[in-house]
């Protein structure tokens, strides 16, 4: 039986079939096809994952949340609001599990008043020092929690997270006291009716990780849309001629990867891991290779995501201050195989090459659960990067005034958005 990703596939292909232009670009075709389906025919995410968290609720009840339903962001829903609000007043912003464990720990160095280590974040500045170094010290092994990975579950199983989220100042804390921080995004959001092209543009171009989509006459969220289901959608289309005549290009036909090598921002192994967290900030990317010093071959990926093994893998919590890159992916791994979690790291340094298909690097990325994929030559030098954003936009283009007065109400974005 069809999965539903590729019975939307057929509909795009039917749709392909009736357009019969001679003149169209495949870009052109999959632009008008994309824009007669609804965003609501997109198949839905597991119910388990489209939560939302209230205003009201405390940093600690947020991580719980997400952990327990194994989502990494949430929308927020402004308790205060009407009954009768609309869903444009009903919702304040989208807050990420990662964002909401760097601000208590920034917070948690406000109030010790130390002179610790930079890592990123929204503020000035954001250190590690005593207080950490003194609550890390009884950190005991995480408890299992059923099939959750370790960027969502580990995190809040020791001492560590437990000896911060106990405090009547962490407790006190809500969910909206932080709106527009770190990995803080505003509420934007798709109604049922928008399109297909809309919804890979805002993941593309306009740089969203996830979209909820909205039902109007509810005004609550009857679906949400990441980059990863849009590539797993692609992946079940192999096969059908739409997707064939776009996917059997390769990324050097398509001007892929996009940057030069001279501008991947990127860390040298026996650099710290801090500077990796650090640049990630200050560079508002999610992810950077790590490469062997004297060279250009990476050796691994770090993601904005893996701050949280600072806090809950002893070898590295121990050596925080001058753990190298290098050190930490092979502290990382150790500790995944130790404790028998699933995670993306455990795959080693994922590549391709610029004669690689983009139908090559969607099945790649779609197998390993992965959003970045490096580019390499004959050699193993690093030529590229090609994130889920950068196939996406490969996929449609806007047209001329497509948006018209939709950002209206949600621009200019916080300082600190990653939209």
């Amino acid at each position: 039986m069809s999965s539903p990703e590729a019975k939307l596939g057929m509909q795009v292909e039917d749709l392909w079939d009736m357009i019969l232009e001679p003149q169209l670009s495949p870009t052109e075709k999959l632009n008008a096809c994309f824009e007669s389906i609804p965003v609501s025919a997109f198949p839905p995410a597991p119910s388990s994952q489209v939560i939302e968290i209230n205003s009201d609720a405390s940093l600690a009840e947020a991580v719980q949340l997400m952990s327990e339903h194994k989502v990494l962001s949430a929308p927020v829903v402004d308790v205060d609001a009407p009954k009768d609000a609309s869903w444009i007043d009903r919702y304040i912003g989208i807050v990420e599990f990662v964002g909401i464990v760097v601000w208590i720990l920034h917070q948690s160095e406000k109030e010790d008043g130390s002179d610790g280590l930079e890592l990123p974040n929204g503020e000035p500045e954001f250190k590690i020092g005593p207080a950490v170094a003194a609550a890390v010290s009884g950190v005991s092994s995480p408890r299992k929690r059923g099939n959750l990975s370790p960027r969502s579950a580990a995190i809040i199983s020791g001492k560590f997270f437990e000896a911060l989220t106990s405090s009547d100042f962490y407790r006190n804390t809500k969910v909206r006291d932080i709106s527009g921080s770190f990995r803080w995004a505003p509420f934007l959001a798709l109604q049922k009716a928008n399109s297909f092209l809309t919804m890979l543009l805002l993941l593309s171009k306009y740089r969203m990780k996830s979209i909820p989509v909205v039902d109007p006459g509810e005004g609550k969220i009857d679906n949400i849309i990441t980059q990863s289901a849009v590539i797993h959608m692609l992946e079940e289309c192999s096969g059908l001629h739409w997707f064939e005549s776009w996917g059997t290009k390769k990324l050097s036909e398509l001007g892929l990867p996009l940057m030069k090598p001279s501008r991947i921002f990127k860390v040298y192994e026996d650099e710290t891991v801090l500077q990796a967290f650090k640049l990630m900030r200050e560079k508002g990317v999610g992810g950077v290779p790590v490469v062997e010093r004297g060279g250009r071959k990476a050796v691994g990926n770090i993601s904005i995501r893996d701050i949280q093994f600072l806090l809950i893998a002893p070898e590295i919590y121990n050596n925080y201050r001058s753990i190298t890159a290098k050190n930490f992916l092979t502290a990382v791994r150790s500790y995944l195989e130790e404790h028998k979690e699933p995670s993306p790291l455990l795959n080693g340094m994922v590549t391709c090459k610029r004669e690689n298909t983009i139908k090559e690097v969607i099945a790649m990325l779609d197998s390993k659960k992965i959003h970045r994929i490096y580019v390499v030559d004959d050699d193993g030098n690093l030529e590229g990067v090609i994130t889920l954003r950068d196939i996406i936009s490969k996929l449609v283009h806007e047209p001329r005034g497509y948006f018209g007065d939709f950002f209206d109400g949600v621009l200019p974005l916080p300082e600190n958005s990653r939209v």
